[in-house]
């Protein structure tokens, strides 16, 4: 997969993207650093990988930073948005990609706690560093955003959910975001091959993802998902602040 943004098309500007030491995130940051951007990785817990991610983009020529951060945690979410403006002076684009809920070990509510509450403490404790003209880009899956008219798996309802009621929470800041000048544009595509999400719904539910795979035609993978991510930083915002990825006509049609 080639790189969807020209060199040098992101020049000056500075990024965040959470959850982005592997994956959608690190492959998203990629893109956004390989066309000129700053870019901040942040992690949660894996700061050799986030560490190895920042190497090899600024060994490319890009700057980046690692700063680790629980969402969870209001109070090294603050220290995350501190160290960037340390670094970089401000954001002019935040993407909110880390999500979870799937994991095993955590607290009955966690999917709701990381998916809805920590999505928007994490913008409210961002809104300081955008100026008028920035971006925040939600990532979710047509699973999720579909979820109040279109069933999913069993397996992933819990984190659907969540998902959706954090897409429904940022969205309701939108009086407050435009006031302030602040875009906002929400990326939503089918499963996606290679995620963690993917292999965790695999382990619970073998043969899902060859069921989704025909119902949806194609699934994209990392670096295609990536792409469109990377995309929504810097294309117009749809009017109804929603890009879809794929094809969405099982989720729009009885």
């Amino acid at each position: 997969m080639t790189n969807p943004l020209a060199p040098g098309s992101l020049s000056g500007k500075r990024i965040l993207i959470t959850g982005s030491s592997r994956g959608i995130g690190a492959q998203t940051a990629t893109y956004v650093a390989e066309a000129g951007a700053s870019v901040v990785i942040n992690y949660r817990n894996k700061a050799a990988r986030a560490e190895k991610l920042v190497t090899s983009l600024t060994e490319a020529g890009a700057r980046a930073i690692a700063v680790a951060a629980d969402l969870t945690d209001p109070a090294s979410v603050t220290a995350m948005f501190e160290r960037t403006r340390e670094e970089f002076g401000g954001l002019d684009v935040l993407v909110l990609n880390a999500s979870g809920g799937m994991e095993t070990g955590m607290a009955e509510d966690y999917a709701m706690q990381l998916n809805r509450d920590a999505q928007v403490s994490t913008l409210k404790a961002a809104l300081p560093l955008l100026a008028p003209g920035t971006r925040i880009v939600f990532v979710t899956s047509h699973q999720a955003h579909f979820i109040n008219t279109v069933e999913t798996m069993p397996e992933y309802e819990p984190v659907a959910r969540s998902k959706r009621a954090g897409e429904d929470a940022l969205r309701a800041l939108l009086p407050e975001l435009e006031a302030a000048g602040v875009e906002f544009v929400v990326v939503s595509g089918d499963m996606i091959e290679g995620t963690i999400t993917a292999t965790l719904l695999e382990r619970s539910n073998p043969g899902a993802l060859a069921t989704r795979k025909e119902a949806a035609g194609k699934l994209y993978d990392v670096a295609e998902f990536a792409a469109e991510v990377a995309l929504a930083a810097v294309e117009p915002i749809p009017a109804d602040h929603t890009r879809y990825v794929g094809d969405i006509s099982s989720f729009t049609t009885a």
